[in-house]
């Protein structure tokens, strides 16, 4: 009897495959694994060979009927790139650039997939190409997205894991770059303040802390005010001193190196200049319009406080692009690069 594969195992979804996924994987993975690696695609053949353009296949195909049978036959390999179709897919049209409910229905069993891939422990990370949010739902997929959607399978919870992006790991000191973590994801403005609890803010506080220092990097977490000014000590609304301060403190007390809340505005040029390895926002625009001022095409999103690590480029399926060769492949080589460093 073989040997079962020993090495890491990670997983590459291509998301909506009307989209640039299939592109992105051509570009980012015909170079081969790393050593004594596996990689392993999920999604539909057709358009990944399509966006072979003609070119050699670098991958293996793997027929599997499910999670379990892909572990066995990926078992009795050795490194290499594999891609496993999921059930129901062949077949399938998936026109290129187009908003698809077939798109969706992809990107949802490629993930649930990959969901089972990893409650089984046979992957040891994961890279989700962009899908279409609206097509996912179409399919029968009633999540707002890929976070909440691995929250659910990976018997977390959507109120236990913290969005956060990244920008590149800087090639000079002096480089700005900003790593933000958001206590709410893509709730209606109107419902933020609601959703910022202390429960809420210290989850946030304490993932990114543990992801800070899985970078091997130090110092103070700063985390800012939900209101302008921070509040101005309950002048501008009550939240800040009521909730995120608290909240802030009990961090403290637990040996987190934390301060806040801090205005916004002034958070984020201090956090740009190094002075704080990441920031923890209140909602989505007040991180991430920034974060993408400064690493927009080029940062990475990560979900904290699942059992695997998982990273996304941190663009959409980008439609328009398809087919024109014009997609930059920087967002996803840093997502494959950053699950390498955080998968060991």
């Amino acid at each position: 009897m073989s040997k079962a594969f020993s090495g890491r195992r990670l997983a590459v979804t291509l998301g909506d495959p009307c989209g640039l996924g299939p592109e992105l994987v051509v570009h980012g993975l015909g170079g081969g694994p790393a050593c004594d690696e596996q990689l392993v695609v999920i999604g539909p053949l057709g358009p990944l060979e399509r966006a072979l353009a003609g070119a050699p296949r670098f991958f293996e195909t793997v027929p599997a009927r499910d999670a379990a049978d892909a572990a066995a036959r990926l078992d009795a390999l050795g490194p290499g790139v594999f891609l496993v179709e999921p059930a129901g897919l062949a077949g399938l049209s998936f026109p290129p650039g187009e908003a698809t409910v077939n798109g969706g229905l992809a990107a949802g069993r490629s993930l649930a997939l990959a969901v089972d891939m990893a409650r089984a422990g046979t992957i040891r990370g994961l890279v989700t190409c962009p899908l279409n949010k609206a097509m996912l739902q179409a399919a029968g997929f009633p999540f707002p997205g890929h976070t909440e959607f691995l929250a659910e399978g990976l018997g977390v919870g959507a109120a236990n894991v913290t969005m956060h992006l990244c920008g590149p790991m800087p090639e000079t000191p002096d480089q700005p770059v900003l790593r933000v973590s958001l206590v709410t994801t893509h709730p209606a403005l109107a419902d933020v303040p609601r959703l910022v609890t202390r429960a809420a803010v210290l989850r946030a506080i304490r993932h990114t802390a543990a992801f800070v220092a899985r970078l091997g990097l130090s110092g103070r977490i700063g985390v800012c005010g939900l209101n302008p000014h921070a509040g101005e000590s309950g002048r501008i609304g009550h939240e800040d001193m009521d909730v995120v301060a608290p909240a802030v403190e009990q961090a403290r007390a637990q040996g987190i190196d934390v301060e806040g809340p801090i205005p916004a505005d002034t958070l984020f040029h201090f956090a740009a200049r190094g002075r704080y390895p990441a920031v923890v926002a209140m909602y989505h625009d007040q991180g991430l319009a920034p974060l993408k001022l400064l690493h927009f095409g080029e940062a990475v999103n990560v979900t904290l406080g699942l059992p695997i690590v998982r990273t996304s480029p941190d663009h959409g399926t980008g439609y328009d692009l398809v087919g024109t060769g014009t997609a930059k492949l920087t967002s996803f080589s840093a997502a494959l690069d950053l699950v390498r460093r955080l998968a060991g």
